[in-house]
């Protein structure tokens, strides 16, 4: 699968509405799409910068350069993969900004019994924040109000902030402008991640945006589909297991025909996911094999 052509280039602030602008990272792959974007909210001498991304020279430079003269008055992480915080630390070296949003990722011992001792592949280890947002809570600057949406799914920790002056909400990897997120476990978790659809679905942002892909112009259509999408594949799951018993693996050339190789782990992964859900609800077991069944 080639990656799509890049909608802007990396390097540059793109305004994206008045109080808006961003910053593409140069880390494109077949999970983060054209790369990570990092937004600047803010034109009247203060600003936030939400989800600074990878920890690469060329970006940070590039986001400190669309500062400029601004004060920054907060590093905001909507989660903790290593796309989205490693840059929080050097960006606050720089500029003397607190890092606040989402909790550091933490697994607890039953978690680290069963998995080992990691949460997933893509987690950053060096986030500390100065601050964590709860649900509700804001930070404010010259003009702007970024408030805090807490959207557990893809991460525990997923955080999404809702820019309250222009009704815009980021939305990190929880919905993005180009794929569904990815929900791995054990940090992933399926029935948490279609709560925070509804929860979404239930609110009346104009605009989305999120850190991969263009701005979602007509977020609650795309939430609708997205989480008819989700069903689609529970559904698919019960019907391939009312054939037959199946490891994990073997649902991925029924249900992702035509996938790029690189993306089976994380397609059955997210099947897992679905799984471990079916699970919870006492519709499937898992046998000691390895195998699934129907319950």
């Amino acid at each position: 699968m080639a990656l799509p052509p890049q909608p802007w280039p990396t390097g540059i602030a793109e305004q994206c509405e008045p109080l808006v602008r961003r910053v593409l990272a140069p880390n494109p792959s077949p999970y983060t799409y054209t790369g990570t974007q990092t937004y600047i909210v803010g034109n009247a001498g203060d600003v936030a910068v939400i989800d600074p991304g990878p920890a690469e020279p060329a970006h940070l430079d590039a986001v400190l350069a669309a500062i400029g003269e601004a004060k920054v008055v907060a590093i905001m992480c909507t989660h903790t993969h290593r796309d989205h915080s490693p840059a929080a630390a050097p960006l606050s070296e720089k500029t003397g900004a607190p890092v606040v949003g989402c909790a550091p990722l933490v697994i607890d011992s039953e978690k680290l019994k069963q998995w080992g001792p990691r949460s997933d592949e893509s987690f950053d280890s060096t986030y500390a924040p100065d601050r964590v947002l709860e649900e509700g809570e804001a930070m404010t600057g010259t003009g702007w109000t970024l408030r805090a949406v807490h959207t557990p799914g893809h991460t525990s920790n997923h955080l999404c902030f809702a820019l309250e002056e222009s009704g815009a909400l980021f939305t990190g990897d929880h919905v993005m402008g180009w794929s569904t997120s990815v929900v791995i476990p054990p940090d992933g978790d399926m029935g948490d991640y279609m709560k925070s659809l509804e929860k979404l679905q239930a609110r009346e942002d104009r605009v989305y945006y999120s850190a991969h892909g263009e701005p979602i112009t007509k977020p609650q259509q795309l939430v609708r589909g997205m989480m008819g999408h989700r069903r689609q594949r529970e559904h698919q799951i019960l019907r391939l297991l009312g054939e037959r018993a199946r490891e994990t693996h073997q649902f991925i050339p029924e249900m992702y025909k035509g996938l790029d190789p690189r993306l089976n782990k994380a397609a059955e992964m997210s099947v897992l996911a679905h799984l471990l859900d079916l699970e919870k609800r006492g519709l499937v077991a898992a046998g000691e094999q390895g195998a699934w069944a129907l319950q």
